[in-house]
């Protein structure tokens, strides 16, 4: 209560700071004897899409200052189990870390979210009342007897669910019943110094990935264009080498080095991309007529991975929802996107203008624009908002200053 009443207290700027980014929390997992095995400190904010009566929606929210450890959440058994982290807020939300080790290093080996649709406060007319489920491997890790930290923001994405850490103090398999001094930093936080003796040469990594070129495509076929999209394509291949490991790798489309193709039907459109490493990358958009909607409803990969123990790499999901507008209009968002197709592979589309079937004059429709380029500007708006009510409490304040002071005055 006394660390609420403190918050209470703090200055206005802490309050419009806390527009950008939710309140971190600390959760502890404790064994039978009161001994801490898990320790995590941070603050989540998750980005939802869920189905309502009048088409897809999105949502935004963070994790509660309320939320709680579950008594289900475990140390784990040697040999048995390994230890979790389970959160609980809302009603019948859930934010699950299942950890595993090796001899040397630790990791967040799946988190798991589970949702309420009944939830209306959160998910306003949503068509379903299910409790869902999503999960996905992440990149949380590090050395045995040091904490994760990571100051930067960590996106997991998961399906349809985006989980995004930020400013995370991690650790399990405690020591000392408390975070360690020493910490293992995120490769989102990038190199940081060390005092070790410096490693002897080795080639230099290769530099992360730029964005890759935004190009425009177009696909006819004999009633004239059905198809057009401006977008740059970046792929994510998760698969295992020939050496057992597992490796994730980024691929640029580069669209000097990539023939475009694809067919136009009354209900299927198909943009088809080939280069030399990709045999195929093809994007399927279907249209619903009932509500007079187009979507980018299916992703194939085909490509070749010379150091991975199976080179030939496929991946398909026909069932996506994304990239979604209304027939006759165009789609775009200048965030970047990522569909994430399947466990193994996602694709981030940058800067993205498209338009599936009814196409005039080879130009695109109306904008309707992306549900992050519209949450890009509530921040803005709402700190702007903060800082003119604040200006007007300060001129009130002066206003009923002046005239108190001059009331204390007779007049001669």
């Amino acid at each position: 209560m006394a660390a609420l009443g403190g918050a209470r207290r703090r200055p206005l700027l802490l309050l419009l700071l806390g527009l950008v980014h939710g309140t971190a929390a600390v959760f502890v997992v404790k064994d039978a004897n009161g001994t801490a095995c898990i320790m995590a400190n941070f603050s989540a904010a998750f980005t939802a899409s869920y189905d309502t009566r009048s088409g897809p929606k999105n949502v935004t929210f963070d994790l509660p200052s309320d939320a709680a450890v579950l008594n289900s959440s475990s140390c784990g058994k040697e040999n048995a189990s390994d230890p979790s982290l389970m959160i609980a807020f809302g009603r019948g939300h859930g934010l699950i870390l299942n950890f595993t080790r090796n001899a040397t290093r630790y990791s967040v080996q799946l988190m798991s979210f589970i949702y309420n649709l009944s939830d209306t406060q959160i998910f306003p007319n949503a068509s379903s009342k299910a409790i869902k489920t999503v999960e996905s491997a992440t990149d949380i890790r590090a050395d045995i007897n040091k904490k994760y930290r990571c100051v930067s923001n960590n996106q997991i994405h998961m399906h349809n669910v985006t989980v995004t850490l930020h400013d995370a103090t991690i650790q399990a398999y405690l020591a000392n019943n408390s975070f360690s001094k020493e910490e293992t930093h995120c490769e989102q936080d990038g190199p940081f110094p060390t005092t070790a003796p410096p490693p002897p040469p080795h080639p230099s990594p290769s530099p992360a990935p730029e964005n890759p070129p935004v190009y425009k495509y177009n696909v006819s076929g004999s009633n004239g264009t059905c198809l057009l999209a401006n977008m740059g394509l970046q792929l994510n291949v998760t698969y295992e080498k020939k050496d057992n490991t597992t490796m994730t790798r980024v691929f640029s489309i580069n669209p000097n080095k990539t023939t475009a193709g694809g067919s136009c039907g009354p209900q299927l459109v198909t943009l088809e991309l080939r280069s030399e490493s990709v045999s195929l990358l093809a994007f399927h958009f279907g249209m619903n007529a009932s509500t007079s909607r187009y979507f980018l409803q299916g992703i194939q990969l085909n490509m070749t991975l010379p150091d991975a123990r199976d080179p030939t790499f496929k991946a398909a999901n026909s069932s996506l929802k994304a990239l979604q507008a209304t027939i006759g209009n165009s789609y775009k968002c200048n965030a970047e996107e990522r569909v994430q197709v399947t466990e193994a592979f996602s694709i981030n589309i940058f800067k993205v203008w498209v338009q599936a079937f009814q196409v005039q004059g080879d130009k695109f429709g109306s904008v309707e624009e992306c549900q992050l380029d519209e949450n890009g500007m509530l921040i803005p708006i709402a700190v702007g908002g903060a800082l003119a009510g604040l200006v007007l409490i300060v001129l009130i304040a002066y206003l009923v200053g002046r005239k108190r002071s001059h009331a204390g005055y007779q007049t001669i």
